[in-house]
């Protein structure tokens, strides 16, 4: 039985009618090797699954088969924030405001969680 990433690696170049050819030369590794991880019959190492994600576009929870969302975390939020204004398209002027207030704030605490995030790591790496 193959693993979910053999699985989501040989459907992401299907999806995108690529030969393995090319995308091997493109990922770094041989025909035959790619195949092989597409094939189940060999599993890749870390570097690898990067460079895959990083091909492909797709968060590593998607190509290991742990999330069936192809869009990063992020993406989901923006999607998120434009279905709701769509669907509350019409409103008065001062709905309207307060819309563009929330989108403004979830914005703001998105970027106020990753500056946080890169202090940490900063922080972890002086302690080290």
């Amino acid at each position: 039985m193959k693993s979910a990433f053999a699985e989501k690696l040989g459907s992401l170049r299907r999806d995108k009618a690529i030969s393995q050819r090319r995308v091997a030369e493109e990922l770094g590794v041989s025909q035959a090797l790619l195949s092989h991880y597409e094939n189940g019959a060999r599993e890749p190492k870390l570097e690898f699954v990067v460079r895959a994600c990083d091909y492909y576009s797709v968060p590593a929870d998607y190509i290991l088969g742990r999330n069936s969302e192809r869009r990063s975390g992020e993406s989901q939020l923006s999607r998120a924030v434009s279905d709701i204004v769509i669907a509350l398209e019409g409103l008065n002027l001062l709905e309207t405001d307060l819309i563009t207030q929330l989108k403004q704030i979830t914005v703001s605490n998105h970027q106020t969680t990753n500056l946080s995030g890169q202090r940490g790591k900063r922080n972890n790496k002086t302690q080290k």
